[in-house]
């Protein structure tokens, strides 16, 4: 079994490959910004992206790196220059001074099109930061990420509650469940490396084509037991008004920034056919309906509806 060190360890994503990873028997070591609970197969590093102590510590002796952490969204968005490709440097030089090869990079899907968002354009950038290392990495781009725990589609599942969910310009995305994603993430780290080394991969939940924005609207409606009956795609002004007034009414944690807006308008955010990952290696155990349908039941036990 093997080593793996995990950043992002605490987060949706993160905590997905932590629990993956454990399954799987191997020892997990963790990054992670606060003190955390022990926990068996664990060894918990403290610190962050910035730190370079702790990401000797945390590399040091792995088998494999798998760096999920990162910033989504910040009303800022200069934070993603130093979160996202700043953050990734560090992690590589800590890589390169123990002598760790082996790295797995979670990017997103926004990197193809890094004109869109500052978000985009970083993890465009940190792409680019580890295709120039000297390391065996694969890179993995994620579209969107559902499942327990998630909350940027958590609103969606609140509003089909009421039989209304607004969407963004017309167009399609692909999405995943954290758990399946997970599991590549994984087997990427502690597999055939020589096989997917230097690859960008772009996995998703199996459904052809992906789902058109009222697709998904009327299945995550299916999920909550309702039929939506108004889902209006906003234009993009509308979403520009909206993100103004969130940022009014939440400031910092405001949800729906101007950035995020950038890429949510974009009409097409479907996985590459010819991106997938080989099938002998990873696929899909969770289909849309089903993984949704399973999140809306933990949204409800959780009372987070």
């Amino acid at each position: 079994m093997s080593v793996l060190a995990i950043t992002g360890a605490t987060g949706f994503v993160g905590s997905a490959v932590l629990d993956e990873a454990l399954r799987q028997g191997h020892t997990v070591r963790a990054l992670a910004r606060r003190e955390q609970a022990p926990r068996a197969g664990v060894e918990w590093v403290r610190g962050d992206l910035n730190d370079t102590e702790a990401l000797a510590v945390l590399v040091q002796g792995a088998d494999a790196v798998v760096h999920v952490a990162g910033l989504t969204n910040t009303p800022d968005p200069r934070e993603f220059e130093t979160a996202n490709v700043t953050g990734t440097a560090n992690v590589l030089a800590a890589m390169t001074g123990a002598g760790v090869k082996r790295l797995v990079f979670v990017s997103s899907l926004s990197a193809r099109k890094p004109e869109l968002s500052a978000y985009g354009a970083s993890k465009a950038k940190a792409e680019a930061v580890v295709e120039a290392s000297k390391l065996d990495w694969t890179t993995v781009r994620p579209p969107g990420v559902y499942g327990p725990r998630d909350v940027d589609y958590l609103e969606m599942f609140r509003t089909a509650k009421l039989g209304f969910v607004p969407l963004p310009p017309g167009g399609a995305s692909s999405i995943i469940h954290a758990d399946d994603l997970a599991r590549l993430l994984v087997v990427l780290a502690t597999g055939n490396a020589a096989a997917t080394k230097k690859q960008i991969y772009e996995p998703d939940d199996g459904r052809e084509g992906g789902w058109s924005h009222k697709e998904l609207a009327a299945a995550i409606g299916r999920a909550m037991g309702r039929r939506v009956v108004f889902a209006p795609h906003l234009p993009r002004k509308v979403l520009d008004a909206a993100a103004a007034a969130d940022r009014r009414i939440r400031g910092d944690k405001a949800k729906l920034t101007a950035d995020r807006v950038g890429y949510m308008a974009h009409p097409n955010w479907v996985a590459r056919f010819d991106r997938k990952p080989p099938p002998g290696l990873w696929q899909p155990q969770i289909a849309g309906e089903e993984g949704l349908k399973a999140t809306a039941e933990w949204y409800r036990r959780e009372g987070w509806l």
